[in-house]
């Protein structure tokens, strides 16, 4: 499903069969080597999503490991985004001379719990959902949170911090498209200032999938 929002040169490879921890390295099993079986199932999958990804793209396997904020470090020359929700597990790579960077989430295409989407939420973005209006397939709430996060991971490889809800306004669009504009001034990559960024969405199977490739 992934791939209909990141056409090549991105690759993707998305599964929804958990992949056991034999297939980590050691630094990477000793990260979750406490962890619940849930949790080690996410993680082990999604690197083996990682993993199939760039060796598509010819980078030989090795160690995923997260940052100091737990993102992913990928291989010099590389960049990609992975996320995991509800058995459904996914990677995004590629070149660095193809995209500066990727953010991609999956969400289970259900209501957020009471509270969350204030607290996610900017007012006319809120306004913005109720001008969506009600729609059996697609939970507007989850889809925003869920496209805010994949902005977020695609911020962050460029401004190595944290993107708050508040500090980026996103527009939705029912053609599967989304636009978000920065309200924090954003760092220079490509000898521009970053102002926001624009993204595909998806809703099938349960899940709200959201994308960006900046």
């Amino acid at each position: 499903m992934i791939a209909q929002l990141l056409p090549a040169p991105v690759v993707t490879v998305e599964t929804s069969a958990d992949r056991s921890t034999v297939d980590l390295f050691p630094a990477e099993l000793a990260l979750i080597a406490k962890s619940v079986p849930k949790r080690q199932a996410e993680f082990s999958t999604a690197r083996w999503c990682a993993r199939q990804a760039l060796g598509f793209l010819g980078v030989e396997p090795a160690p995923i490991l997260p940052d100091e904020r737990g993102a992913p470090q990928w291989p010099a020359g590389f960049v990609g985004s992975i996320t995991h929700c509800n058995r459904y597990r996914a990677a995004a790579v590629a070149r660095d001379t193809d995209a500066l960077s990727l953010g991609i989430d999956a969400e289970p295409n259900e209501p957020l719990p009471e509270g969350v989407l204030e607290a996610v939420s900017l007012p006319e973005e809120r306004a913005m959902l109720r001008a969506l209006g009600a729609d059996a397939s697609v939970c507007w709430d989850r889809l925003l949170f869920s496209a805010k996060e994949s902005v977020y991971k695609a911020w962050y490889p460029h401004a190595r911090k944290m993107l708050g809800f508040e500090e980026a306004r996103l527009a939705i669009s029912v053609d599967g498209s989304f636009t978000a504009t920065l309200l924090v001034p954003g760092p220079i990559v490509a000898g521009k200032p970053l102002t926001g960024f624009t993204g595909r969405w998806l809703a099938k199977n349960g899940i709200v999938l959201t994308a960006v490739q900046h």
